[in-house]
């Protein structure tokens, strides 16, 4: 590359990585408020676990951030250059947008490679140790499964809250049973209750005290002329196996977080037992993962023709096109997820469909620019 192209790639790459920081950063803070917050105001996890699943939470959030990263990157960089006639300068200098791109191309490429070994490989992986050091951790301390002022849903068919929490007291506690459905079907509150450990059981006891509750009809619990009236009992026992708690969590595992080697053998696995809509999500799961990769190389050769048209220096204005271009692509691949349960329709691949259509838009914008003079 001569002067100017290597110029045009450290600062594109540079501005890149900047914004794949940045979004880094913010969603990392959305997925530390929502999952790992309460756990550690909970004293559920400790100060270097929490650091820990951090840094685990940087390879999954790099999945999504790369995509966007590039596209803002390239546009800022871009709409910069255009703007200062930078652009308008190499082309009179007799050089072709094509050469003046290769390097942006050339970054989209890597970005693509990138992502992949980060789709396939580091999120899978990262996500799995992620879901495991957290149960692990809170498995360890089985007593704060009960968080004052909060509503426990670990536990199956039941819902809990508890207003206030000391060692093993509770007090002013509201508990709802569930039907399969998730249907109310008997609801209470009890002034005091405590919560003790078996350990040689493995369970988690909630008494409640001093109950006061209602029941619904078992048949149709949603039907309130059937509400079986107020009763007042004594005590209210409620037993939980802990083991079984974290068997369920560990039987939601998702294909997105199997790594390629761990798809191609349950793909294998399901079409030896004739698992047709398994091997739809396995499928769905591959081509996503290969589509988000391809999205970073698509992102980068639409910024390219968007950026210099738009000749804006302002940073909001590229950001704000940024992120109106990444919902547009996300909301497409929402819109094909919707698709899993009609597999005739082949949503794995139309998976491909959001990243074809911005990647044959980029080349079409590509062109119109080449041919402006």
């Amino acid at each position: 590359m001569n002067l100017l192209q290597r110029h045009l790639f450290w600062s594109v790459g540079g501005t890149c990585l900047a914004a794949v920081g940045l979004f880094a950063a913010v969603l990392i803070l959305g997925n530390v408020l929502k999952d790992m917050m309460s756990y550690l105001l909970a004293g559920q996890i400790d100060v270097a676990t929490f650091g820990l699943l951090m840094g685990l939470l940087v390879p999954y959030v790099a999945a999504y951030a790369l995509p966007m990263g590039m596209l803002t990157g390239v546009l800022l960089v871009l709409g910069r250059m255009s703007a200062q006639q930078e652009i308008t300068a190499m082309r009179a200098a007799g050089m072709s947008m094509g050469l003046i791109m290769r390097p942006v191309i050339l970054l989209g490429v890597l970005g693509a490679l990138v992502a992949g070994v980060v789709n396939f490989e580091f999120m899978p992986r990262a996500r799995s140790a992620y879901k495991q050091i957290l149960a692990d951790a809170v498995q360890a301390n089985p007593m704060s499964f009960i968080v004052p002022k909060t509503f426990v849903r670990d536990f199956p068919n039941v819902v809990f809250y508890v207003d206030e929490k000391e060692g093993t007291q509770l007090r002013d506690i509201w508990f709802w049973r569930l039907d399969d459905d998730k249907r109310v079907r008997e609801f209470g509150r009890a002034a005091a209750g405590e919560v003790t450990f078996d350990e040689e059981a493995g369970a988690l006891n909630v008494v409640l005290r001093d109950v006061a509750g209602e029941g619904r009809g078992l048949r149709d619990p949603e039907d309130y002329s059937k509400v079986l009236g107020n009763t007042t009992v004594g005590e209210v026992p409620f037993v939980f196996q802990v083991d079984d708690i974290f068997s369920r969590r560990k039987a939601r595992t998702k294909y997105a977080w199997f790594t390629y080697t761990q798809l191609q053998a349950e793909r294998a696995r399901l079409s030896e037992i004739g698992d047709d809509e398994g091997l739809m999500k396995v499928s769905l799961a591959l081509n996503e993962k290969g589509s988000t990769a391809i999205a970073v190389l698509a992102f980068a050769l639409i910024a390219v023709p968007l950026g210099i048209k738009v000749s804006r220096k302002e940073t909001s204005a590229n950001l704000g096109i940024a992120l109106l271009l990444v919902m547009g692509y996300y909301f497409l691949t929402v819109v094909v997820s919707w698709l899993e349960g009609r597999p005739a329709l082949r949503p794995d691949l139309l998976m491909w469909l959001p990243a074809g259509l911005f990647l044959v838009l980029g080349v079409w914008l590509f062109r119109r620019v080449d041919t402006v003079r």
